[in-house]
């Protein structure tokens, strides 16, 4: 078994990093944590083999922006407003986390364990999905011998006590010569599939210089024994209340991976991205959402209104997509149908306050002032596009606010239902490359 290297990461290039030069449209002073440090981790979190602990810095770093010539009066005003907005921002991912501490088992050690490559990777549909058209799509470098450079790791990290907290990670990069610390993005699967099913992607973002990360979600891959497995823990979440399979748990071991993937002497801690498909989208959205140390973020078919669907009676297709935890619901509350009261008890046990005060017109704007790319379908019935219309408004007043219009974008693309497609899948590729590679 190894350990998380016992160093903290270091920070000489905090004033050029591109994500930060929309962080404060003033001369501000921040906790090096704000960036780096983890939000979940106690002093003694990550370990070294000699069992001494990796030190929380609280060391400050100033940022400067230059603004257009304003009053005084003005200026005062607008860095009130803005330091509100970051307050808010704050108090809500503080809130997140304490949901997400609330149903956990006892932090354990962040350690890492050898793993081995996947032969036959565990799909909990049939017929097995062999080939997704869009991601194989992602531009790719082409690299003779590719191949022959690619490095593959697996490995597990720990990131709770019990079985579910034992983190299958895959890691796809090129090997090179001489040290250098390279972008990582984090890609995050879908409902039912597993870390395997995004090899198309990791090696396309390896050939271009990205170190590409993937996990099983909980209850999923390799952290699943059956078909049945992610649908009967979030049956089980509903009758005993001590789970979240449905999102937020693996919210906290992303939170975990980022522990590990900022110490590592490959990866600038400053370029970690994260993006997912659907389940995996959510996956995203929260995380970036809970840690800035997710500089950019990207969710695919992901990002709903949770409470507007609710009220619009435009819960049904969320709802199909993991049915089995709703039915049970409604025979324990006694209904002859599954309806609106069902869908909100169901959220408020297995995810609480999902469709409340972390519902997206919340969690969309405390992403800012980060770089956020939303990519939807048009015509997606689990993710509507009326109700995005308050998330959107919401969030680009933040971006405006943080002098980072720019870094806010919201692609519907038209026709499409709840489906990642080709264009999807290079928009993303784009976005992390206009960030992380210019």
């Amino acid at each position: 078994m190894n350990i998380v290297p016992n160093i903290a990461p270091k920070m000489q290039r905090l004033a050029q990093a591109r994500t930060l030069s929309h962080v404060h449209a003033y001369s501000h002073t921040l906790p090096a944590r704000h960036f780096i440090n983890s939000p979940t981790l106690s002093q003694s979190s990550l370990v070294s083999s000699g069992s001494s602990s990796y030190k929380s810095q609280t060391t400050s770093f100033k940022f400067f922006k230059l603004q257009p010539n304003i009053t005084n009066s003005a200026s005062t005003t607008i860095h009130q407003e803005e330091r509100v907005e970051t307050m808010d921002s704050e108090k809500l991912r503080l809130e997140l986390l304490e949901v997400l501490r609330s149903r956990r088992t006892p932090e354990v050690h962040l350690t890492v364990e050898p793993g081995k490559p996947v032969e036959d990777p565990l799909y909990q549909e049939t017929p097995k999905p062999t080939f997704s058209p869009a991601m194989e799509s992602c531009p790719k470098k082409d690299i003779p011998n590719f191949k022959e450079l690619l490095k593959e790791e697996n490995f597990y990290l720990t990131t709770e006590a019990g079985e579910q907290g034992r983190l299958p990670v895959l890691i796809l990069s090129l090997k090179g010569s001489t040290p250098q610390k390279r972008p990582a993005i984090v890609f995050l699967h879908s409902t039912n599939k597993c870390k395997e099913w995004l090899r198309p992607l990791l090696e396309a973002y390896a050939s271009r210089g990205y170190i590409a990360v993937a996990i099983d979600s909980r209850y999923h891959g390799e952290r699943a024994r059956s078909l049945t497995t992610y649908r009967d823990a979030l049956v089980s979440s509903w009758e005993k209340g001590d789970t979240m399979p449905f999102i937020f748990d693996t919210v906290w071991d992303l939170i975990k991976l980022a522990d590990y993937l900022t110490q590592r002497e490959d990866i600038d801690p400053l370029r970690l991205g994260i993006t997912g498909e659907s389940l995996g989208g959510m996956h995203a959205w929260f995380a970036g959402a809970a840690d800035t140390r997710y500089a950019v973020v990207v969710p695919i078919i992901g990002v709903q209104a949770f409470k507007w669907a609710i009220e619009h009676d435009k819960w049904q297709a969320r709802v199909d997509s993991i049915k089995a935890v709703f039915e049970k619901a409604r025979i324990d509350l006694g209904k002859t149908a599954i309806d609106k009261e069902v869908v909100q008890k169901v959220w408020d046990r297995i995810a609480p306050d999902l469709a409340s005060k972390f519902d997206s017109p919340h969690t969309i704007p405390a992403i800012a002032p980060r770089p956020l790319l939303i990519l939807n379908g048009a015509e997606d019935p689990r993710c509507p596009l009326p109700g995005l219309e308050i998330p959107k408004s919401r969030a680009q007043e933040a971006y405006i606010k943080a002098s980072a219009l720019d870094s806010f974008k919201l692609i519907a693309e038209p026709g499409i239902p709840h489906q990642m497609t080709p264009l999807m899948v290079k928009e993303a590729s784009d976005w992390f490359g206009r960030f992380f590679m210019t």
